[in-house]
């Protein structure tokens, strides 16, 4: 897929603050004001601005409201706060200015928010006793040492039945000031929509918005992203895509619906798809060693299966730069369904390649989900006429022997076009043109992003030949693979596997490609691959996909390319290295489980979760440390004597 920069969405709320009232509102109309008089007010949701700021020991805020019920459990109140560390106390008083009067309170930590963020934060009061209809005030005031301003969010419009809210601001009005023209933002008891996660956000962290999706909903036809403000404190119900919200409901994506409901717990449509999920998941295999592992690796599972489309076509990610289908994508997905026993799941994608393959034998970089086309005009890339035939390969492999040749011999017009392209590609040294790599970048030289993958889909695509009789297209395909094998060699492997054959564009994390299981690990691959791990090692633990002098990659981990390494050592029996690395990736799931494209500089998910790619690498790798590896197209032997 495209290894996109990383574009950081800006942050949730402006966090300006004013202490200065407004000017009076206009009056409320008749009808607005007989509402006023004859309801009481337990809150209201409206957030526009920062109304106050209420950091002590010189600001607080406070609002007066009334209450039909006797009993008070909790409130919660929309704050925006610049600074990272510090306490926000919730008061109910009696009286607006005595702390004396305080009939229930409660104190959160920023730090245990997540830092500095903004959205709704609940303050448990436990079970206050509470006079029906009479009048309180819900006091808040923030303590941090830290400059940044904590500040109550709400609205300057006419709120019917909401009473006067306070503004204390010593150095502006001297102490108390009631003003008429702003209500605070605040719910009392919230219960069921009035819980934050289901149609507001709870507080998010400023760095959660790093990441632009942190999870999927799904019903099998259509997928609807979780957004990371409304992720925060959720989780999924396991084994399912039915996302569990802080308020103790479910939001689930409907069966024939593009959007998502928000349900009662059990609520039998969103159980019927969990327990749909489950057997799902029973239906193959969850590699993993220990819980937490395959904790990891089932959400991966699960999240590729949301990633995927009846018709086959293999989502990046679910944000519109990643919505759609990489032949590199899908074939990593394809290998992974098909090791974990799921055969429809990687049969499909490679039916959507065989669909989607271009007149010559080869595919566009990428397709619309819908199979039209290309969305755009970005230049093909060669290394699909590797993947394909290698996850082809990788799925016949592990198929059910039932029907197998047959579902092989639909496919294997695509492999023949794919393998001859590729064959025909290669130069008088063995090695393919110059073509956009996994990077999504062009060369001016062939590239070991390229030429690995070809490698391994030519030795893929000469076995299938040979297990269907078809001699001469084995043959064919074979000797090109030597040609390419020897060209690598030659090129490639002096210079330690670099990204191009002339050197000058730095390390790769494609020298992964040249080990198991897509290639036989040749002579000296073990410490390429020790080498360029060093080198593109990041502080934050990750690895950038290249160190290439002319194009940077900033302080961002690629998931995705710190896997390769973990694959790569897993099928070269490093164990021990394979575990450090992939250790390192699940550590970096987000709160949700779910694996990022890219890890920022701080340390923390960003761009989308879950990436397809990821996971799919994840499921590999988990599955070759549990004694499972993947199998490696076998390279051909020497050529017959005479030719």
């Amino acid at each position: 897929m495209a290894f996109a920069r990383t574009v950081l969405p800006a942050t949730l709320l402006s966090l300006a603050l004013t202490g200065v009232p407004a000017a009076a509102p206009a009056a409320l109309p008749a009808s607005d004001a007989a509402a006023a008089a004859a309801a009481p007010y337990d809150g209201q949701v409206r957030h526009e601005s920062a109304l106050f700021s209420v950091k002590a020991p010189g600001n607080a805020a406070a609002q007066e409201f009334t209450v039909e019920g006797t009993r008070l459990s909790r409130v919660s109140v929309w704050l925006g706060s610049a600074a990272a560390t510090g306490t926000v106390t919730a008061q109910v008083r009696r009286v607006r200015s005595d702390a004396g009067s305080t009939i229930a309170s409660a104190t959160v930590d920023l730090a245990a928010l997540g830092g500095a963020g903004a959205g709704w934060v609940e303050f448990p009061l436990g079970d206050a006793e509470v006079t029906a209809g009479g009048t309180y005030h819900l006091f808040v005031q923030a303590t941090t040492a830290e400059a940044g301003p904590v500040a109550w969010y709400g609205t300057r419009q006419a709120v019917p039945g909401s009473l006067t809210s306070w503004n204390y601001d010593r150095a502006y009005w001297g102490g108390w000031h009631a003003d008429d023209s702003a209500r605070l933002a605040f719910h009392v008891n919230p219960a069921g929509g009035g819980r934050c996660g289901e149609t507001e956000p709870c507080y998010v962290p400023s760095s959660a918005l790093a990441a632009r999706t942190a999870g999927l909903l799904t019903n099998g036809v259509a997928t609807e992203a979780v957004l990371p403000s409304f992720a925060v404190a959720a989780s999924y119900v396991d084994g399912s895509n039915v996302l569990r919200l802080p308020s103790g409901r479910w939001r689930y994506l409907p069966a024939g619906a593009a959007e998502s409901a928000v349900v009662e717990a059990g609520d039998a449509g969103a159980l019927a798809q969990v327990e749909e999920s489950r057997a799902w998941l029973a239906g193959g295999r969850v590699p993993g060693s220990g819980a937490e592992q395959r904790a990891a690796v089932q959400r991966a599972l699960l999240s590729m299966r949301a990633l995927l489309k009846p018709n086959g076509a293999f989502a990046a990610g679910w944000s519109p730069p990643w919505e759609y289908s990489w032949p590199r994508d899908g074939a990593f997905a394809a290998a992974a369904f098909a090791v974990t026993g799921h055969d429809e799941e990687a049969y499909r994608i490679l039916e959507y390649d065989a669909r989607t393959q271009r007149a010559d034998g080869t595919w566009e970089a990428r397709t619309k989900l819908d199979g039209s086309g290309p969305p755009d005009g970005r230049k093909w890339q060669l290394d699909g006429n590797g993947w394909v035939p290698w996850a082809t390969w990788q799925w016949y492999r592990a198929a059910p022997a039932a029907g197998r040749e047959e579902r092989l011999r639909g496919l294997y017009p695509m492999v023949r076009a794919a393998a001859d392209f590729a064959a025909r590609s290669l130069g008088p040294d063995g090695l393919p043109p110059a073509s956009p790599d996994y990077w999504e970048l062009d060369t001016s030289t062939a590239n070991i992003g390229t030429a690995a993958p070809l490698l391994a889909g030519l030795n893929a695509s000469a076995d299938l030949a040979a297990r269907l009789g078809a001699d001469g297209d084995a043959e064919r395909w074979a000797a090109a693979s030597r040609r390419l094998s020897a060209g690598i060699a030659a090129a490639f492997a002096p210079l330690g596997y670099q990204r191009t054959v002339d050197g000058e564009h730095g390390r790769d994390s494609a020298v992964a490609f040249m080990a198991p299981p897509f290639n036989t690990a040749p002579p000296g691959l073990g410490e390429a691959l020790d080498s360029t791990h060093r080198a593109l090692l990041l502080p934050n633990g990750g690895l950038s996909p290249g160190n290439d002098p002319d194009f940077s990659w900033g302080s961002y981990a690629w998931t995705a390319s710190t896997s390769f390494f973990a694959l790569a050592w897993a099928g070269t029996g490093e164990r021990a290295k394979a575990g450090r690395v992939l250790d390192w990736v699940l550590s970096k799931r987000n709160g949700l489980g779910e694996l990022p494209e890219t890890v920022n500089g701080a340390g923390l998910p960003s761009s989308v979760a879950p990436l397809g790619w990821t996971d799919a690498l994840v499921v590999l790798t988990a599955a070759a440390l549990q004694g499972s590896p993947q199998p490696t197209p076998p390279a051909p032997g020497p050529a017959p004597a005479g030719r």
